[in-house]
């Protein structure tokens, strides 16, 4: 049988070998912050014994004038909103816009309506009017009115400036 084509060719032996050591030695931390490492390149320069400022890390303000008009994104923003609250689109769609505070708020809501949806077709809403002010740079505070399944609401949105695009940051629907 061991001449078959595809035939198990039977036992084998095996040599059992042992590992070798490749665990990098253990060093104390005075040996880590001595100056200078035998194994760090000399090309990167990082001092990580000093505290760095936070401010250079996360989200970065961002100005007005270095942002798009806020009256489109506004007048889609507030449409948007009012069919992930009535649950007629998904609310990770706006995640890119909205901060992680607002995002969850709408993502509850959203899973509210859905439970409650009745079958039908339902219109989309419509955003009948938009107003903007700007009480300070890279911050825009807007109100507008939007007409949903026979219903005309109201809506209030901040809008931030954050790593160059606009970001709400508040949300109130009446």
């Amino acid at each position: 049988m061991s001449g078959e084509p595809g035939a198990y060719p039977g036992p084998r032996s095996f040599a059992v070998r042992p590992i070798p050591e490749n665990a990098p030695r253990i060093i104390s931390a005075d040996e880590a912050w001595a100056a200078p490492a035998p194994w760090a390149q000399s090309a990167l320069a990082l001092d990580f014994r000093h505290q760095h400022d936070d401010d250079d890390f996360g989200p970065q303000p961002t100005g007005t004038s270095a942002l798009p008009d806020p009256h489109p994104l506004v007048s889609q923003l507030a449409q948007a909103v009012m069919e992930v609250v009535s649950g007629q689109r998904p609310p990770a769609q706006l995640i890119r816009h909205l901060a992680p505070t607002v995002y969850s708020v709408l993502a509850r809501r959203a899973l509210v309506a859905a439970r409650r949806q009745q079958p039908g077709a339902r219109r989309a809403a419509v955003v009948r009017r938009v107003r903007l002010c700007q009480p300070t740079d890279g911050v825009v505070e807007a109100c507008a009115v939007v007409v949903a399944h026979g219903r005309v609401r109201a809506m209030a949105m901040r809008l931030e400036g954050i790593d160059g695009r606009w970001v709400v940051t508040a949300v109130t629907i009446g």
